[in-house]
């Protein structure tokens, strides 16, 4: 074997190593993203949390506003027509305003505490997307570590032949000069 081949092959063996490096540095990175995207803590909902998931959930369906319009009509119909000697709550539906404040001042914060929960699974998704878009960088960083690298090798092997090349020629050009 020639000294141009051997120095090829081992050109090409240091590459493969760097190449080696890059791949073992980009796992370790990504390691630690995979884990925690893979193993995220569950969650623990209180009493409380679940019951308010529950009546945002209801209080927000069209099951609800039927539900409730329907409610409202029957107690309107009752009350104006059915006990003409002592209805509960005439006219003006005193009785209902209080009850339907009561349900409004109760119903809202309920509410608000669902929204935020849901809101803290919404930043958390978002962080999950971080991540995700974070290893997909250091993928494309990895890539073009490894792009730079063989261009870098490949500009070297030719560099080399060139020089082989000039070698060569200036050999045969002091034989022709010789003759």
């Amino acid at each position: 074997m020639s000294t141009e081949s051997i120095n090829l092959l081992s050109s090409q063996s240091e590459q493969l190593l760097k190449l080696q490096n890059i791949v073992r540095q980009a796992i370790n990175e990504e390691k630690s993203i995979v884990e925690k995207l893979l193993n995220q803590p569950e969650e623990v909902r209180s009493v409380g949390q679940k019951i308010s998931d529950k009546v945002a959930q209801f209080g927000g369906s069209w099951n609800f506003i039927i539900s409730f319009s329907v409610l409202l009509f029957i107690w309107i119909i009752f009350n104006s027509l059915i006990p003409l000697i002592h209805p509960f709550d005439p006219y003006p539906f005193i009785l209902m305003n209080l009850v339907l404040s009561a349900i409004a001042a109760l119903q809202a914060p309920i509410i608000m505490m669902s929204q935020n929960r849901k809101e803290e699974k919404d930043r958390k998704r978002s962080e999950n997307d971080y991540l995700i878009n974070l290893k997909a960088e250091l993928e494309v960083r990895s890539l073009h570590q490894k792009i730079d690298l063989l261009i870098e090798e490949q500009i070297k092997v030719l560099f080399d032949s060139q020089a082989n090349q000039l070698e060569i020629l200036k050999s045969i050009e002091d034989k022709l000069e010789q003759q």
